[in-house]
């Protein structure tokens, strides 16, 4: 959808005229699955850009401010939900604005510190009591539930993928998914965030300040929280995460298998002109992470 500030400008003007005086300014770089805006200096304006990713909205209405007394770290505050109108069709959030850069831009990121805070923060996030919490499913689109839902997916990845990355990745590949899909999470479900990824992780002065972005929340296995692993720590980093996580070797086996999937699927869909994909395909490969 076309999604841009003089939408929202029309949008706060009408449902929340209170608001009606402070500036609007998309925030860039934007994300895939809503759009935000800030909205003066203290708010923001949260808009999801297709209906796959409408019930993060009363889900985090919902929960995040159950989870925040409890979490380490401070993560979106909510004041306000905005109802479908003058065209866009879906719900709407307003927040209070949270300051930082995302880790892919911050200057001066302290890593080997970041890479353990993000390991407290999810222990503690795993530690919060489940009662109510919105059960891994398709609002999580299946993070936290069975790797199985994409056992499909990416065996036809995979083939699509043979030419470009060889007998031996793929074979290797194989084994890798086997191993992942062969356990599940046999214990009592938690709290996962279900997109741990850097863009959703903001930093101040070289250290993590915040976790955004619980739209893909919910309750159940912890395993495809642990992707960054891969896709954004080197190994002694990586060890630093782990050894906060505290988890086991088959919730890293079935980490293993989430990286593998996307990478797989962006790689297929971006082909070689994103070599990153390739890149977090041989990481993936070469290290078992926990």
């Amino acid at each position: 959808m076309n999604i841009d500030e003089d939408l929202v400008r029309s949008l706060v003007a009408s449902q929340f005229p209170e608001y009606t005086h402070l500036p609007v300014a998309q925030v860039l770089p934007g994300g895939n699955d809503n759009r935000t805006f800030r909205l003066g200096d203290e708010l923001s304006a949260r808009l999801p850009s297709a209906e796959g990713y409408v019930a993060g909205v009363a889900k985090e209405q919902r929960w995040l401010p159950y989870l925040a007394p409890h979490l380490p770290l401070p993560i979106p505050n909510p004041v306000g939900q905005g109802r479908p109108e003058l065209g866009f069709p879906w719900p709407w959030t307003i927040n209070r604005w949270m300051p930082g850069a995302d880790a892919l831009t911050a200057r001066g990121l302290d890593k080997a510190r970041f890479a353990t805070d993000v390991g407290r923060f999810l222990a503690a996030l795993q530690r919060v009591d489940t009662t109510g919490g919105p059960l891994a499913g398709e609002h999580s689109f299946f993070r936290g539930a069975s790797l199985m839902h994409y056992d499909e997916e990416t065996r036809s990845c995979l083939g699509l993928l043979a030419d470009d990355l060889g007998a031996e990745v793929i074979s290797a590949a194989e084994r890798v998914w086997d191993d992942a899909t062969a356990t599940e999470w046999d214990r009592a479900p938690v709290w996962f965030h279900g997109d741990i990824a850097p863009g959703n992780l903001l930093v101040e002065e070289g250290e993590l300040c915040a976790v955004i972005d619980f739209g893909t929340a919910g309750v159940g296995d912890p395993a495809c929280d642990l992707v960054l692993a891969w896709t954004f720590l080197d190994p002694a980093e990586r060890a630093l995460f782990s050894a906060e996580v505290e988890l086991d070797d088959a919730t890293w086996a079935r980490a293993r298998g989430w990286v593998l999937w996307k990478a797989l699927l962006m790689a297929v869909a971006q082909g070689r002109d994103e070599p990153e994909n390739y890149r977090v395909i041989r990481e993936v490969l070469g290290s078992k992470g926990g």
